[in-house]
């Protein structure tokens, strides 16, 4: 869902890419819903974070140690990655949160609003140009928000609804920040020190908030950690074989996946609202991904036009 991974090589396999990024959505489906039944066994949020991003560490680890080595971790850019990895936990906690908060399946649908905050950042910090059929689904898509809140009537709690959108809002702005990061570093550069850098304050916060908890608990937490974990690894492989246009509507699979743990393993149903606002928020995102592939590729044919003439 993130910029992190945009180094691909030259070779495309738009099926493998596909099938990736699906495996993404079910994993991070799952990580979400150990989240909440960690959450429900004692486990502080502080703990989920610092679980997490070990997992993720160790991912990260490997996969720089599988691909351009040590060296890669090269940076001149600590502030930056500091930078990061402080919007970036803020963002986590309150992604986590927000499935604490609220059913799974109503936590990932607000949470698709993603794209369309990063449209607004995009416009307002980066100053893209931005017509009117995205500031059409930035508008559509809030609209359809509302419509999964029902203010007023049986949508879901005010307060969770809230926590999601500020961290749709948050995961955003890393987006924004990892693009100008992408300037200068690499894709597993850029994920290594978020994840090696994050432990640091997360190891202070767990001296205050970390616990004793019972195997089947810690057991939960590894999963977890994994699944995370792999999930980084399995985002950064789908960017790499296939374009961002085609995989990431993939992502909206984890509705799915949600829907079903959550009545296997809560017995939580949408409400109806879910069902009447999704896709609507669901169809602005697939509008700003096309409009974009449309823009890049007409960008990419005039410069392609210039260069024979």
């Amino acid at each position: 869902m993130t910029a992190e991974d945009t180094d691909r090589p030259a070779a495309q396999r738009p099926l493998a890419g596909v099938l990736l990024r699906l495996l993404t959505a079910l994993l991070l489906a799952i990580m979400f819903a150990l989240v909440k039944i960690a959450g429900s066994r004692g486990v502080h949020l502080v703990e989920s974070l610092f679980y997490r991003q070990i997992g993720s560490a160790v991912c990260a680890a490997g996969l720089v140690l599988a691909g351009p080595g040590l060296a890669s971790l090269r940076t001149r850019r600590i502030g930056a990655h500091i930078g990061r990895m402080a919007l970036g936990i803020t963002a986590m906690g309150m992604n986590f949160l927000a499935f604490l908060l609220l059913p799974l399946a109503e936590a990932t649908a607000i949470g698709f609003t993603v794209p369309i905050f990063s449209t607004v950042l995009a416009a307002l910090v980066l100053g893209e140009a931005t017509g009117r059929w995205r500031w059409g689904a930035v508008v559509a898509g809030f609209a359809g928000v509302i419509l999964i809140v029902h203010p007023g009537g049986e949508g879901v709690p005010l307060t969770g609804a809230v926590v999601a959108l500020v961290a749709a809002g948050l995961t955003a702005a890393v987006t924004i920040v990892i693009r100008r990061l992408g300037a200068t570093e690499r894709a597993s550069t850029t994920v290594f020190w978020f994840a090696a850098s994050s432990l640091v304050p997360l190891g202070l916060l767990m001296l205050h908030f970390g616990r004793a908890h019972d195997g089947a608990t810690f057991a939960i937490l590894a999963v977890m950690a994994l699944a995370g974990g792999l999930a980084q690894l399995t985002l950064t492989a789908s960017l790499r074989l296939a374009p961002v246009a085609l995989v990431m509507p993939m992502d909206y699979t984890s509705l799915i996946w949600a829907t079903l743990l959550g009545a296997w393993l809560f017995a939580e149903l949408p409400s109806s609202s879910v069902w009447v606002g999704a896709p609507v928020i669901i169809a602005s995102g697939l509008v700003i991904v096309w409009r974009e592939h449309h823009l890049a590729r007409r960008a990419a044919l005039e410069a392609r036009a210039e260069t024979s003439s």
